[in-house]
């Protein structure tokens, strides 16, 4: 017999002189989809600063009507002995300001202090993203239940409100510490209030998917004693509602000792996107050099090898700490986590005069902040503010703004990755 025929003839084998179709495909084998990492999108490939929005002021039309976040006692005005801040504002810019029983600048101006719920705060705040080269703020959302729930609610539509005329992307970025019942809480807020917020153009998409933040799942102190399977419940619930979900987590998350939790490791490969925290880890230049060889690659390494995006944390440093370096200890960050193959960055924080880690505008001199002594928290008499000139080095009261710009600009592969600081301190 002709072998062709033969073979043509043979059960299940259908000869091409007879059939003009393919041959029939073998059994289907199990497949496993493997996870990647995403394309460039709101997050991916983008900068992002951490928004507090928490200054209130009384008189400012806020529902909370109190100077909040200003002070330690928050019914009485800001002064010496009554401060919650480490760091001084350059309110230049403000159109609407608030006094303080602090003494006048020593340049002779009042000392006062602004409002985030003021239209204008908010508005100039997010023009200097935008004019910056920011591209996105992730605004800070605690338990919204009690006293802050309405000027949080207020502080939403305003941020949303900004954004959109600023031309910058915003997210929701809750912070679950000390918060009692998170779950259901947080899964009533996001739908009976912040998913609508998520319709603005401006709200963050990555994957054609809106961004939610959580930050604190897993951290090992008191004030986040959740368990691991309630946490990544909650994870999986944003995500069955469509949301891109982002872990603010421990620093140590992969080997989960230090400030994380023992086997909270399934929860953390849960989320879509991982940001290490990073405030008070490190402090200066060679400490981010210890932790880029030590911690980064090997994140950026595990989150590449698991289809997890990895967006660190970038901070400019404690002012009142003396950290900064003239920009140094930052723009080496920005160094260290480019060359790291970092998916997207997280500054950390944009308005946080509370901990001295803000980048918006700060008193660039000692004659932008109020005379005589502060008196820290503690009530122990110390110097006076930390200015941004504070190791004898000239700064514009924008300089961690420019600095930021160009670290994007770095990051984005605008400009050449280099370890030398472009930025000069005063423009």
């Amino acid at each position: 017999m002709n072998a062709l025929l033969f073979i043509a003839l043979l059960p299940g084998v259908i000869s091409s002189c007879s059939k003009k179709t393919s041959p029939t495909p073998p059994p289907a084998k199990d497949t496993v989809t493997v996870r990647q990492q995403s394309p460039v999108g709101d997050v991916v490939g983008k900068v992002v600063v951490g928004y507090q929005g928490w200054f209130a002021a009384i008189g400012d039309g806020s529902p909370i009507n109190l100077y909040w976040h200003w002070t330690q006692t928050w019914e009485q005005q800001p002064s010496p002995t009554n401060t919650g801040i480490s760091a001084w504002p350059d309110v230049r810019e403000y159109t609407s300001t608030f006094p303080t029983k602090y003494p006048n600048l020593n340049n002779g101006q009042s000392a006062n202090v602004f409002s985030s719920f003021s239209d204008q705060t908010v508005d100039i705040q997010f023009k200097w993203m935008k004019d910056y080269g920011i591209d996105g703020a992730a605004l800070q959302r605690f338990n919204p239940s009690g006293l802050e729930g309405p000027v949080r609610d207020a502080m939403a539509t305003k941020v949303k409100i900004a954004a959109e005329k600023n031309g910058v992307k915003f997210y929701i970025m809750y912070d679950v510490s000390g918060w009692t019942n998170m779950a259901t809480e947080m899964e009533a807020d996001w739908t009976s209030k912040m998913s609508a917020l998520t319709s603005s153009p401006q709200y963050a998409k990555q994957n054609g998917k809106p961004v939610v933040c959580i930050w604190g799942f897993g951290f090992s102190d008191d004030n986040h004693n959740f368990t691991s399977d309630a946490c990544t419940a909650v994870i999986k619930w944003f995500q069955s509602k469509g949301c891109y979900v982002i872990g603010g987590v421990p620093t140590h998350w992969r080997d989960q000792n230090s400030d994380s939790r023992p086997d909270f490791l399934t929860t953390y490969r849960a989320f879509d996107m991982l940001s290490p925290w990073m405030v008070g880890r490190i402090g200066n230049a060679n400490e981010s050099d210890g932790y880029y060889a030590n911690t980064n690659k090997a994140d950026e390494a595990y989150c590449r090898a698991n289809g997890i995006d990895y967006q660190p944390c970038i901070l400019p440093g404690d002012l009142s700490a003396r950290q900064r370096a003239h920009g140094d200890f930052m723009w080496r960050q920005f160094y260290n986590m480019t060359k790291a193959g970092a998916q997207g960055l997280y500054i950390s924080m944009y308005d946080e005069f509370n901990e001295g880690n803000q980048i918006v505008k700060t008193a660039e001199s000692q004659a932008f902040v109020p005379a005589g002594p502060r008196i820290i928290v503690n009530g122990v008499a110390g110097p006076n503010f930390v200015s941004l000139d504070e190791d004898g080095t000239a700064c514009s009261s924008d300089y961690y703004l420019r600095l930021t710009g160009d670290g994007a600009k770095m990051f984005k592969g605008l400009i050449p990755l280099t370890a030398t600081r472009p930025t000069k301190p005063m423009p």
